[in-house]
This record gives structure tokens, sequence and C-alpha cells, in this order.
């Protein structure tokens, strides 16, 4: 069974960067497509992106705007979210999380299609 663990995250101004990781175990990691969520204090959570097995398709959520990058290293079992030019409104709890091996890609966005947590790593951005 896949298990995940973020890392990464912390405190950073305005317009910083920071890069998250997703390390993951279980021999079928490369078979299973990765996404981000987040949640914010008395917010749903919400979709961020999600990348699939093998790397070809990425799908981003509006808001990204072109800010953020995932990428996966299967060799290392791990993914990636680089996030750019971080705004206050990113500030959120930031999971990972794995499909099932009977993935539907149409229900990429939605956290119901993800079967596999981590616990999460905060990102703080003050103005």
């Amino acid at each position: 069974q896949v298990q995940l663990v973020e890392s990464g995250g912390g405190l950073v101004q305005a317009g910083d960067s920071l890069r998250l990781s997703c390390a993951a175990s279980g021999l079928t990691f490369s078979r299973r497509h990765v996404g981000w969520f987040r949640q914010a204090p008395g917010k749903e959570r919400e979709f961020v992106a999600t990348i699939s097995g093998t790397g070809e398709r990425i799908y981003y959520a509006d808001f990204v705007q072109g800010r953020f990058t995932i990428s996966r290293d299967n060799a290392k079992n791990t993914v990636y979210l680089q996030m750019n030019s971080l705004k206050p409104e990113d500030t959120a709890v930031y999971y990972c999380a794995a499909t099932s091996l009977f993935y539907s890609e149409p229900y990429y966005y939605a956290a119901a299609s993800y079967n596999r947590w981590g616990q999460g790593t905060q990102v703080t951005v003050s103005s």
C-alpha cells in the first residue's frame, strides 16, 4: 500500500518560493496519479494540481495561474510541488494524495478520487 509523507512547508513572505515534497512508499507508486490539495481553516479542501503515473498528464487549478509546477521522480518515489510568487491566500495545509489503481481520470479534481493521503505540511505566506 502507498504511504505518503509531505515536507517542505514553512513561513515565507509574499513573492517567495517553496518546494513541497511528497515522499511515497509502495511498489505501485509509479502506476498511481498523485495530487496536491490544500485546506485553509474554515474552508473546504481544494484541488491544486495532479500528475499521472508517468508524468505525461498534468492538471492545475485555475488559481495557480502559472505559479506552481507539479513534477515527479518515480526513481525516488517522490512528487514535488514547486510554488513561486506565493500569495497570502496560498496559506493552507497542503496535502498530497494518491489514487487507487482504478482511478477515473475525469475526476482528477475530486478529493474522493484519492484514497491515500499524507498528513499535510503547513504553508504560511505573510504580507
